[in-house]
């Protein structure tokens, strides 16, 4: 490493850049702002044909690491082979890292994640500058952060999300707290989680919220154009942990009481093809637009013009469940009133009846009901969103809560 070099962060991603993962790119951006130097290395080529404008602004440089032990299996050992031959006493402890953990799971991923590593050492990190490694999302990135690290002897963290921790292995999650420097997580809820794993309580990990952009997401209401019917929105990955089956069925029982709605759904998943069925079973196709995923701009005009966000979040049979959604944080700033379910963290931003409403998951009845009160409650509807709105300014402004997240790499030496 060049030791005249200004120290950089190197951010290990699973992919870069995604659509689904803006909080990400305005973490580095904002972290750029402040004047860290990043350098980026995704596990993943991009898979969308378009990005946010907050991806374009980013300065830091990327480097994708081989997708797959098929096609890149000769340039993975070459390197790994190098990297043996120069340090083979931190190689062989990652070795014998990679074999407890694959005698755990019997996952070929680990002997990848293992060789992408050492790819990353060898290949990549050389004259980068990079002092310190970070992962986001606790699954493949941070393994091979965490075999990065005691390949070239970087200290590392990562930061945990959602999906990464609960369907996890709790002794991989385990060990890869018990290796890094520091964790942080964006929900108390992942937090009492997280040390739940651990059995003791530490100063590891760190709740830091992630928080949005308050200036972007702000809008007078009195520009809200009016129509004839209910506009209703949701924004979501299509996947079962966002409970749509529950939402649409609670359109349907709204449809039924005579209430004029129309629905719109952004976003895109491995349930697109069962939602799509769904909302054709349920003879809501005449209602309802489908957009699949949509660049920011396009989704404010959406916030813009709708009346009522839903969501149905649920725990999925695999586990995962969602944190916070960042749309939430959105809605709520830009005055749409937000009806979701009491799971995971949910609560901590939804605060029942006072910044919006919540019901069990899998209720569309009772869904129906909150949706119905409202839509025409008009004074529990504008107490709601101006607490809303007021509590997302206050606790959840991005700008704010980097400092957080800053505080921690500069105790890294960065």
């Amino acid at each position: 490493m060049n030791e005249n070099k200004p120290p950089v962060l190197g951010m290990i991603l699973k992919g870069y850049p995604r659509v689904s993962e803006t909080f990400i790119s305005n973490e580095i951006l904002l972290l750029e702002k402040l004047g860290f130097s990043i350098h980026l290395f995704s596990m993943r080529q991009p898979r969308e044909t378009f990005s946010h404008e907050t991806v374009k602004r980013i300065r830091a440089h990327v480097d994708y690491l081989p997708e797959t032990l098929l096609i890149p299996l000769p340039k993975l050992l070459y390197h790994n082979f190098l990297l043996a031959r120069e340090r083979p006493g931190t190689y062989k402890i990652a070795v014998k890292t990679a074999l407890r953990r694959f005698s755990r799971t019997r996952k070929s991923a680990t002997i990848k994640h293992l060789l992408q590593a050492g790819y990353l050492v060898q290949r990549l990190l050389p004259d980068s500058g990079v002092k310190h490694l970070h992962a986001h999302f606790a699954h493949s990135p941070t393994s091979v952060a965490m075999f990065a690290g005691q390949l070239s002897g970087l200290p590392f963290s990562f930061t945990a999300h959602a999906k990464d921790i609960y369907t996890s292995d709790p002794r991989q999650l385990k060990e890869k707290m018990a290796f890094a420097r520091f964790v942080v997580t964006c929900t108390e809820y992942n937090k009492r989680h997280l040390l739940a794993i651990l059995n003791k309580k530490t100063a590891l990990i760190h709740r830091i919220y992630h928080g949005i952009d308050t200036d972007l997401f702000s809008w007078d209401q009195k520009e809200k154009k009016t129509t004839p019917s209910y506009r209703i929105l949701t924004v979501a990955r299509l996947t079962a942990k966002k409970g749509l089956s529950t939402v649409y069925r609670a359109i349907r029982q709204l449809y039924d009481q005579g209430f004029d709605v129309h629905h719109t759904l952004i976003g895109d998943g491995e349930d697109r093809r069962k939602i799509l069925s769904l909302i054709k079973a349920l003879g809501l196709d005449h209602i309802t637009s489908c957009l699949g995923s949509q660049p920011h701009e396009v989704v404010l005009n959406h916030y813009r013009q709708a009346d009522l966000f839903v969501l149905g979040c649920e725990i999925a049979p695999n586990g995962d469940r969602d944190g916070i959604p960042n749309v939430f944080l959105e809605c709520m700033a830009m005055g749409v009133p937000v009806i979701s379910t009491r799971v995971s963290a949910i609560p901590e931003v939804i605060q029942d009846g006072k910044t919006g409403l919540l019901v069990p998951p899998g209720r569309p009845k009772e869904m129906a009901q909150a949706m119905a009160r409202m839509l025409t409650d008009k004074e529990l509807k504008n107490r709601i969103v101006t607490d809303a709105q007021r509590y997302i300014a206050r606790d959840f402004n991005n700008k704010k809560l980097i400092n957080h997240l800053a505080d921690l790499f500069r105790s890294a030496g960065l």
